[in-house]
This record gives structure tokens, C-alpha cells and sequence, in this order.
């Protein structure tokens, strides 16, 4: 039975989360805190298998929290379970970079948590926290290194962040892009930890990049454009959330709004971004599988599929049914390096892995397989 450490200022929402929690044979709450110093007393004493952890709370809030833990470096599996976690997606991404492993939104009425997709979204992420392996400390590396070409895959000195900011808008090309029959494309799938995988892929890919990138994150609504804008300011690449009827350009990297399933429709000369609204599939939305599978029919030449830290099995079905018609590359994340090393293994499992590698390491298989212009 998993030991579980529940954190939030409302007695109220601990009842209900702790009936949620031990509702599942799986989970106990073995100990409540009612603020962030209550609870960093606690893991100072005693190691627990996940926190749930609110984000406003008087004396030491949720973020304080894990800055502190990774100050007296506490190592905890935190899934972060507040308001704030929709409205304030820049305090959830936060959230994600200080440690936590996932978040889920929690509705502001403690009534409303006894909602059954609620209850079923919030066990099926808990599992997933428990699951992950334990956090590691950040190594400090340059944020965007970039390969000058194959051929010589030099560093080029990275400007300031916020130089790069000021200075690379959102390109105008978005949109106007015209592919040949030589054309390829990345297809990339995360879930747990992923947002913080991304932040170490992304911004070491060039910016003449021969192909777009297409990402599936598992996220809900409202978060994915905060995730975009954040890649983006980081990125030499454009990065931005994936609109309706968006022409698939190279160089730009397109992420899955949350809540719709995310497809590639070619039309002559183009292809574009086209959202669908079936069901969950894997229990997830977006869902990879129906990215890949939109794939199939497709006149890319060769479709290079990533596979990052995540639970459960998505892109295993989708890159299968893909591989019976296409030319395909299929680049996973080792397992030391995955949050939770699920959507992956699953993949390697199935025998469709072309490669594993670090996750430091993973840019540069990218840009080897696509090439730079």
C-alpha cells in the first residue's frame, strides 16, 4: 500500500481528497498537513510514496515548499492538486520546474471533487507520481546549445534567455509553408514529467531544423499555450500551441492544445493541424495514438516518432499501425532518465523501438535523423 502525504489549508478538501485517496485499496493517507511548514516538518522526519500538494497556503505555500525541499534537498514525489493549476498555468509549470511530477485541477467547490471523471483523472495521476522514479537534483547545463551541422555538431554560444526573446518573435511563416514529396516530420509524445523533458529537448534543436516538430504533452485545456509560450522564449525554434488549419512549416514545433485530439491532414503542396473531439483513448486527450495513426496515409517520406517519459502505453498502437505503411524512426527515452518510464517501455516492449537514449541526448538524435537547411 502506497503512503501518501496530504497538504492543503482547507479541512474540508482534505476530508474529501483523503475519501478520493482511500477509496482505492492502493493508497493510504498515512499523514495531513495544513500548510507548507507543516508539511516540510513532516519530510524532514519521514519519506512517503507522494505528497498532494495545495498551492495557496498561509505561512509556506505550495511553491515555497518545493524550493525549500530542494534548498535542504528532500526529495519527494509531488503531485501538485490546486486552483490555481488552470487559471494560473504559469504557477503549475512553476510547479513542475521546483520538482512536482504532475498536477491535476482541483475545482474550487469540494463538492464538485466528488465528481467521478475528477476522482478517476485525480487516482490514475496519483498512480502514476507514485510509480515515477524519485526526483534527481538539476545539473546545470547551457539552455540551448545548438549543432552548426551534421557533419560538425559544434555548440554555438547561446545569447541570454531574454536576449533570444527580445530578439526572435513568432515567426510570420507560420502558415505558409510548401512541402515536396522528400518531406519528414517528428512526431513526439510525453505525459509524466513531460513538460520538464521538453524543456531539455527543445531548446537544444536548431532552428534550421529540415522538419516540423508535433507534440502531444498529456495536458487539459488552458495549459498548453502557457507550456508553448515558455518553450518558446527558451527556443531558437518557434514554438507555439498547435491552432485549427496551422500549415506544418520545418523549424517550428507545434504542441496539442489540451482536451482535443490532435491530427495531420495533408492537402496538395501542405499539411495542417486538425483537431477532432472523439472520446479519451488511453485514458488521456490529446491522445498520440490518433497524431500517429493520422500520420499513415501521409506523403512524408519518413516520419521520425519520439517517445518521452510518461505512464501507461500511448504512441505504442499509433507508431504500430503507422510502421505498416510508412518509413519510420522511433527514438524512446532511456529508462534511468524518465520520470515514469511507462509510454516508453511499452514502445520498446512492442519491439518498435529504432533507438533509446538519454534524454540529454535525445535533440541531437532529432536533428541527425532530419538534418539541418
Amino acid at each position: 500500500m502506497k503512503n501518501i502525504l496530504l497538504v492543503d489549508d482547507s479541512a474540508l478538501m482534505r476530508r474529501v481528497l483523503c475519501d478520493i485517496i482511500e477509496s482505492d485499496k492502493r493508497f493510504r493517507v498515512q499523514d495531513r498537513a495544513v500548510n507548507g511548514l507543516d508539511a516540510l516538518n513532516m519530510l524532514s522526519k519521514k519519506k512517503y510514496d507522494a505528497v498532494v500538494l495545495d498551492v495557496n497556503m498561509p505561512q509556506m505555500n505550495g511553491l515555497e515548499l518545493l524550493k525549500e525541499l530542494q534548498k535542504r534537498k528532500i526529495y519527494a514525489k509531488v503531485l501538485m492538486a490546486s486552483t490555481d493549476t488552470r487559471d494560473g498555468a504559469k504557477v503549475t509549470l512553476d510547479a513542475l520546474e521546483l520538482g512536482a511530477l504532475d498536477f491535476i485541477h482541483k475545482p474550487s467547490s469540494a463538492l464538485d471533487c466528488r465528481d467521478s471523471e475528477f476522482r478517476q483523472n485525480f487516482l490514475r495521476i496519483l498512480e502514476a507520481v507514485t510509480e515515477a522514479e524519485p526526483p534527481r537534483p538539476a545539473q546545470a547545463e547551457p539552455v540551448t546549445p545548438r549543432f552548426s551541422s551534421l557533419k560538425s555538431p559544434l555548440v554555438r554560444t547561446a545569447a541570454p534567455v531574454s536576449e533570444r526573446a527580445e530578439k526572435r518573435p513568432l515567426s510570420p511563416s507560420f502558415g505558409k509553408a510548401v512541402y515536396d514529396s522528400g518531406s519528414q516530420i517528428v512526431a513526439l509524445a510525453s505525459s509524466t514529467g513531460g513538460p520538464k523533458a521538453l524543456q531539455a529537448v527543445i531548446p537544444k534543436l536548431p532552428a534550421d531544423l529540415k522538419a516540423p516538430v508535433v507534440i502531444v504533452q498529456h495536458m487539459p485545456p488552458n495549459f498548453t499555450a502557457s507550456l508553448a509560450e515558455r518553450l518558446n522564449a527558451l527556443s531558437s525554434v518557434n514554438v507555439k500551441e498547435a491552432a485549427e488549419g496551422d500549415v506544418l512549416m520545418p523549424g517550428n514545433v507545434y504542441i496539442s492544445k489540451g482536451g482535443k485530439h490532435l491530427n495531420i491532414v495533408g492537402s496538395p503542396g501542405r499539411y495542417t493541424i486538425h483537431y477532432t473531439d472523439e472520446p479519451s483513448r488511453e485514458g488521456v486527450k490529446p491522445c498520440a495514438n490518433y497524431m500517429y495513426e493520422s500520420l499513415r496515409d501521409s506523403k512524408f517520406d519518413r516520419v521520425v516518432c519520439v517517445v518521452l517519459t510518461g505512464m501507461g502505453a500511448d504512441g505504442t498502437e499509433g507508431i504500430k499501425n503507422l510502421k505498416e505503411k510508412k518509413k519510420i524512426h522511433v527514438i524512446v527515452q532511456e529508462a534511468s532518465t524518465c520520470a515514469v518510464y511507462g509510454m516508453p517501455k511499452s514502445v520498446v516492449n512492442a519491439g518498435l523501438a529504432t533507438q533509446t537514449v538519454p534524454l540529454e541526448q535525445i535533440a541531437q538524435e532529432i536533428t541527425t535523423n532530419v538534418g539541418v537547411k
